[in-house]
């Protein structure tokens, strides 16, 4: 039974993977965007990168939402050509237009790391490299960068192109030693004796240097996303010799905005209205973020401070269908002075 109901879990997600080839990217984005590494970045690197954009936005993990399905199907599709070197060779020269010719003439692909349909579940059954395996690999530092969202691009989803300068290594004349590690030998010192003696042995590796590069990063900015949040591009941090670079961090702060207010997935605002208003009631409307009206007129006597909540009215929640709510606190605008038949009018009528 259990079995059964895991092939056809597999067989459901080998079609929806399969109906996502070569479907449209995200409007704007390169495949290199989308796996979130450099261009330059290596088979391994592209693999990795895809197992954990994969496994965040797998169906599984995120059924019913189709932001979520979208970048799986986006994920997919660039990974089907970055994994291929005769695909991702034409696409780094030609784009997607070089892809489309390059299938309307029945090209195939041409080796690298290949597309197996078999490997990629294997990483969502409990395939993949160990963790022990991860944690004996050499890693360059993180960088982790404080990024400013507007409360818009949170609202809506959006992107930031950012300027990312890094150290790059690269070949250099010589050789260096490398990969050197400890071994254990026994020398005899007698009949019978022998002592344990560890002797570190390196190879020769070419040598290489530090070079300064810089280029421009596309950031997406999800709907609902929350202060903290953070968008990963991996391996693209400080690389470090004979292992893997760190990666890159982009931390998601809400800039303060001219109207809103955010508090987790409510939003604040506050309107003034007259004296008048307050008492008799007003007509009136408030342009969100999205430029949508929110009636938010009353007929009802308002107080100063008076605090009124419009549901589902405030941030998306994060991968959610579901809104927050929208707090609106009026401020009463008392006239400066009266007249005194000012006064005696509004007796008769209060007094």
């Amino acid at each position: 039974m259990g079995m059964g109901m895991a092939k056809q879990r597999r067989k459901v997600l080998l079609l929806f993977v399969l109906s996502a080839l070569y479907t449209a990217i995200a409007a704007g984005k390169s495949y290199y965007e989308i796996l979130q590494v450099p261009k330059g970045a290596s088979d391994e690197q592209i693999k990795r990168a895809y197992r954990k954009l994969a496994l965040k936005y797998h169906p599984d993990k995120n059924q019913g939402n189709d932001e979520a399905n979208q970048r799986f199907a986006d994920i997919n599709n660039a990974y089907e050509v970055l994994s291929d070197s005769e695909k991702r060779s034409i696409y780094d020269r030609y784009g997607e237009d070089g892809l489309k010719q390059h299938a309307a003439s029945g090209g195939r692909g041409g080796g690298g790391m290949g597309m197996n349909i078999n490997d990629i579940f294997a990483d969502f059954f409990g395939g993949g490299r160990s963790a022990e395996e991860e944690d004996k690999i050499v890693k360059g530092d993180d960088v982790v960068i404080e990024l400013d969202a507007t409360l818009e691009d949170i609202y809506m989803g959006g992107s930031l192109k950012v300027w990312r300068e890094k150290n790059v290594i690269k070949p250099a004349p010589g050789k260096r030693r490398c990969n050197c590690r400890n071994e254990v030998y026994h020398r005899q010192i007698g009949p019978g004796m022998f002592q344990q003696m560890t002797e570190q042995v390196c190879e020769q590796c070419n040598n290489v240097k530090y070079e300064r590069e810089g280029y421009f990063i596309t950031v997406d900015i999800e709907k609902g996303m929350q202060d903290g949040q953070e968008v990963v591009f991996y391996e693209d941090g400080e690389p470090i010799i004979d292992g893997e670079p760190g990666d890159l961090k982009f931390r998601i702060r809400t800039a303060p905005h001219d109207r809103f207010r955010r508090e987790g997935n409510d939003l604040h605002t506050t309107i003034t209205i007259t004296l008048v208003q307050a008492l008799v009631g007003f007509d009136k409307t408030i342009k969100h973020l999205d430029d949508h009206l929110v009636d938010i007129s009353s007929k009802k006597i308002t107080k100063p401070k008076e605090v009124r909540k419009f549901k589902g009215e405030g941030m998306p929640l994060h991968f959610h269908s579901k809104k927050g709510d929208l707090y609106v606190t009026f401020e009463v605008l008392f006239p400066t002075s009266l007249t005194e038949e000012q006064k005696t009018k509004i007796k008769s009528v209060l007094g």
